[in-house]
Order: structure tokens, then sequence, then C-alpha cells
């Protein structure tokens, strides 16, 4: 049971800090000192989809759930969620570029808003 919530709890946070990569510029907008977490969290994220390489968090939740005796609720529709059927290399390089795209607009707005005026007389 202890590995089953452990499991659970495990996926539900890969699944908030996958959302924060993604829609955390979103944050930065209304917060700018975010950036501060989200750029390295952002960085993170891409350089794991455009390498290609596992995150630590997906080895441990194997684990947890191999010792809790397969899936619970959670871990079975969250998971797809994170790792859906049919994801190819190039729909990961997809998404990977779709939200440094879109984080670096955000980042472009952010910074043009947040700038100190310069008085020029």
């Amino acid at each position: 049971m202890l590995y089953r919530i452990a499991a659970d709890a495990l996926v539900l946070l890969h699944l908030a800090f996958i959302l924060f990569v993604v829609f955390g510029g979103l944050l930065v907008i209304r917060r700018p000192a975010l950036k501060w977490l989200h750029l390295p969290a952002a960085l993170w994220g891409a350089l794991i989809e455009i390498g290609g390489w596992s995150c630590p968090l997906t080895r441990y939740e194997n684990l947890l759930r191999g010792r809790a005796g397969g899936m619970g609720f959670i871990d079975y529709y969250v998971v797809r969620v994170i790792y859906p059927p049919g994801l190819t290399r190039g729909i990961e390089l997809a998404l990977a570029a779709a939200v440094v795209t879109v984080n670096l607009a955000i980042y472009v707005y952010v910074f043009r808003h947040t700038a100190t005026p310069r008085f020029d007389h």
C-alpha cells in the first residue's frame, strides 16, 4: 500500500513538473521572479526531450510501481498523459520545439514589459 501511494504521488509530481515546464512561462508574466524557477525547469525539460534521455522520475515511478504490484488508478490514467500511446521520437522533438517556441515568445514579452524604462533628455 505504501509503494502504491508513493508511486501515485510521484506520478502526480511528475505531471505537475511537466505542466510547469509547459505553462510556467504564463505564471512568469504575472510573477516575473518565478523566472528563476521556470527557466531551469524549462531548460531541463527541453534537454530531456531533445536529448532523448529518460527523466530520473520515470525510473523511480517504475521502481515504485513494480514494488506496488502494478498500476493504480492515478498511475494508470496520468501515465497515459505523460507517456501517450504512439509517442514517437519525431513527436517528442516537435513537442520540445513547441514548448521552446512558446516559452521563448513569453519571455520576450516578459523582458520587454519588465525592463526598466529609460528616460532620454
